[in-house]
């Protein structure tokens, strides 16, 4: 960080000129300093005086060495052709390390079955494959598309996305890369760490906020090097889906907080001193997002008030609704409207957003979607007794009977929305997630791993954040919950350790940075939560969309609950792009 100093001189004028060093990466910002100096005799118009006046001079700081080690080198990339639109299209692959102390990861990582696979880079974690496409080799102000592939907030390797001889179109609705290469938009593929890794001493290196922490030094490594390189870093546009749209949103609504600089000095990211000093930003132009799972501190008790009366309906929990589950999903559920109110969001007509005004906001949402859907000429909505037919991810058919919406298809109208049948179309359509959704390993409610990994110390494998689940910890030996520490989660929370969890869940989540001023938010946000994904609560979504459009920092919040998708993303590319192109151009 540059500093402003006063010293005392007996001279009028002090040059100082840059320092180039050649080999050590880009040269460093010129450092302005204010000096005051002392002058004894000044003759102005004859008349002798004595005056102090201040001299603006200019300095170079020492280059950081993690820095000068992150210089992009433009002759090591390799040559590749793909196919775009049927055409051959030159691009130019880069693979870099964006941090000079990249994590070393043990040599065997357990796999999604769980079982235990050998790693083939045990650096994988904090590279990016940069692709450059010829059509943008010798533009500096064309976007760059930061992509992560987070799903589930799992770590994720790098990946090479753009091989030799690959084909791409530019006008589907599901070809991201195509219409990225199409519009000459710089893409990156970067690793990042996240839940379930190992690191080779045997610790835990993917706990929050390692993630975030990881997109940020792979958007400083681009700034660093933004003189050298194609492409403009002050238009970064992250994107990712699901644990990815989350980490999307999370990046974007805390660009440059300081809460993130002891660990991206740690790690050697670009533009971090020793002394935790930042030289470098890194905020975001935009984020196109898919389903964010996000705000997952508060993501149980957001799913429990959605669903909890769903869940007594019928088979919507997978056979798991236990009597137990029942009571927790109730508990929890009287937990979400003192926190949704404590967000101070208000909607377009200033009306507050809380637990009584959420059902007809997320209403609202789903209605103008699904109008938008009609107003398609080849788009038909069955009307009250008739069938969708989805196709399923194993590749069934289900038919559901349309019990929830009624509509007009000569006016292309929605008539009315029952909000509660609509949960249950939701929940028929996939079943709902169990009591607690978010946070329940370790204990008797556990379904599966999910997301409480992402929290713990270096040395253990989890913690909880969640109360019901600190207390009800039922794995012995592990140094986790009531059984173990014999303390209350109050009590818990109470010490350095249950401090640290709040922070790492904090710094995953885009809402304490988007209702405060602690962070410098992206303009402009693509957000998209399919009408029939019930991965987490509509309520955790629309809130995050009024937290994003009540944010003054913000130009553009365009969110859409999206007509009849589940769980899932890049399925409105053409969409996405043209309002990509219209941010950009809005920009210039």
């Amino acid at each position: 960080m540059f500093r402003t100093k006063k010293l005392t001189l007996l001279a009028l004028v002090v040059m100082i000129a840059p320092m180039v060093l050649a080999g050590c990466g880009p040269t460093p910002e010129p450092q302005t300093v204010v000096q005051t100096v002392e002058v004894e005799k000044i003759v102005v118009q004859t008349v002798e005086v004595v005056k102090t006046v201040e001299v603006v001079v200019t300095a170079t700081p020492e280059p950081d060495p993690e820095d000068a080690a992150l210089a992009f080198d433009p002759e090591s990339g390799t040559r590749l052709t793909v196919m775009l639109d049927g055409e051959p299209l030159g691009i130019t692959k880069y693979l870099v390390t964006y941090v000079a102390n990249p994590v070393r990861m043990a040599d065997e990582l357990p796999g999604r079955d769980g079982t235990m696979q050998p790693v083939e880079d045990v650096y994988a974690w904090q590279k990016m494959y940069i692709y450059v496409p010829d059509t943008s080799a010798d533009d500096q102000d064309t976007a760059i598309i930061l992509r992560v592939n987070n799903g589930g907030w799992m770590n994720s390797p790098v990946s090479d996305i753009v091989e030799e001889g690959a084909e791409f179109v530019s006008d589907s609705d599901n070809d991201a890369i195509g219409a990225a290469l199409k519009a000459g938009y710089i893409i990156v593929n970067a690793g990042t760490r996240s839940r379930g890794l190992v690191a080779a001493d045997g610790t835990y290196p993917g706990h929050a906020p390692a993630v975030v922490v990881d997109a940020k030094a792979a958007i400083r490594y681009l700034k660093l090097n933004d003189e050298v390189m194609p492409g403009s870093a002050d238009r970064i546009v992250i994107t990712g889906v699901s644990g990815g749209g989350g980490l999307s949103v999370a990046v974007a609504a805390s660009g440059n907080s300081p809460d993130y600089y002891p660990y991206l000095e740690e790690i050697g990211a670009a533009g971090i001193d020793a002394d935790g000093n930042s030289t470098l930003t890194d905020d975001v132009f935009a984020t196109i997002a898919y389903c964010p799972i996000t705000d997952l501190d508060h993501a149980d008790i957001a799913y429990e008030w959605q669903y909890s009366a769903t869940r007594l309906l019928g088979d919507y929990t997978d056979g798991q609704l236990s009597d137990q589950m029942k009571q927790v999903s109730a508990d929890l559920a009287a937990l979400y409207p003192a926190y949704l109110e404590s967000l101070g969001l208000v909607l377009e007509d200033g009306t507050p957003l809380t637990a009584d005004t959420m059902p007809d906001a997320i209403v609202a949402l789903v209605k103008a979607d699904i109008e938008k859907a009609m107003a398609k000429e080849d788009e038909t909505i069955p009307d009250l007794g008739e069938t969708w037919t989805f196709t399923q991810r194993d590749g069934s058919e289900l038919a559901v009977i349309n019990d929830w919406l009624d509509v007009d298809n000569d006016t292309d109208t929605v008539v009315s929305i029952d909000y509660g049948k609509y949960l249950e179309f939701v929940a028929t359509t996939a079943k709902l997630k169990t009591a607690p959704a978010f946070d329940n390993y370790g204990t008797p409610l556990q379904y599966r791993m999910n997301e409480s990994n992402l929290a713990g110390d270096e040395m253990t494998e989890y913690s909880h954040w969640l109360e019901w689940s600190w207390e009800n910890d039922a794995i012995s030996d592990n140094k986790v919950g009531l059984d173990d520490t014999g303390l209350t989660f109050d009590e818990f929370m109470a010490t350095d350790a249950g401090k640290a969890v709040m922070k790492q869940m904090k710094m995953i989540n885009p809402m304490p940075y988007l209702t405060s001023d602690e962070g410098d938010s992206a303009p402009y946000w693509y957000v998209r939560h399919g009408m029939r994904d019930r991965d987490t609560s509509f309520a955790v979504e629309v809130a995050l969309f009024y937290a994003i459009q009540n944010d003054p920092a913000v130009q553009d919040a365009n969110f859409a609950i999206a007509y009849m998708q589940p769980h899932g993303g890049n399925y409105d590319v053409q969409e996405a792009y043209s309002w990509l192109a219209g941010v950009l151009a809005a920009a210039e």
